[in-house]
């Protein structure tokens, strides 16, 4: 099965945490100092792990669901900000990028694509997180999910590439690791590929029915 056909691509659009870099620890860290700051019982990785990939506000939200029972707006705005302090503040300490990419990028710019990062996390950390994994030279933009109204799986987010960067539904490849990917490119038509070792809210990848998923993207060179 191939569904990449990455000679007949011209715009790659990848998802961030779980797809290229794995973020886990560093969200962790950052939700715990929150808490901690708060006064509330702090949570394992594991619990942040099957969280994440969201966006910011329904991750603090899962955290004070799993904590209180239930979502008191005011202590979800409080725990909402002091996060993005936190966090924005040092987003990449332990991030690192997954097995595979690097190559897979570098791929991508010997032979001319267009390489976009489309991500549900906030526009800054997302940047500084390229930037420091000098990984940013890769992408010709950085969607993060407070660029619109609407974010994964809204297709809006995609759509927008498409657009912007003058290139058509079928010259589009959308590459992730969760249902919100899967989702946002079954909505905006553009085909899709997963990777197995990948965050999707704890849930196993395959029952979205993804057209494909690997282990490595570099399998897609083969």
């Amino acid at each position: 099965m191939n569904v990449a056909k990455l000679d007949q691509r011209e715009l790659i659009l990848f998802d961030l945490d779980g797809t290229l870099v794995d973020s886990a620890f560093d969200l962790y860290r950052a939700m715990n100092l929150s808490l901690a700051r708060l006064n509330l019982p702090l949570v394992t990785e594991q619990q942040v792990r099957v969280w994440i990939g969201k966006g910011t506000s329904l991750f603090c939200e899962s955290t004070l669901k799993y904590l209180k029972g239930e979502v008191d707006p005011v202590l979800h705005q409080q725990l909402l900000d002091t996060f993005l302090e936190i966090y924005n503040a040092e987003p990449c300490v332990d991030t690192q990028p997954f097995s595979g990419i690097l190559a897979f990028l570098d791929w991508g710019i010997q032979n001319n694509k267009k390489l976009i990062c489309v991500t549900n996390k906030p526009e800054q950390p997302a940047r500084k997180i390229l930037e420091e994994l000098k990984m940013d030279h890769y992408f010709v933009d950085v969607i993060g999910g407070d660029r619109f109204e609407v974010r994964k799986p809204h297709p809006k987010p995609l759509l927008y590439c498409v657009e912007t960067y003058q290139s058509s539904v079928d010259k589009t490849l959308m590459i992730g690791d969760s249902s919100n990917d899967v989702e946002a490119a079954r909505r905006a038509e553009v085909d899709c590929i997963v990777v197995s070792y990948g965050y999707n809210h704890g849930e196993d990848i395959h029952l979205c029915q993804p057209q494909q998923v690997v282990d490595d993207l570099t399998e897609l060179l083969a």
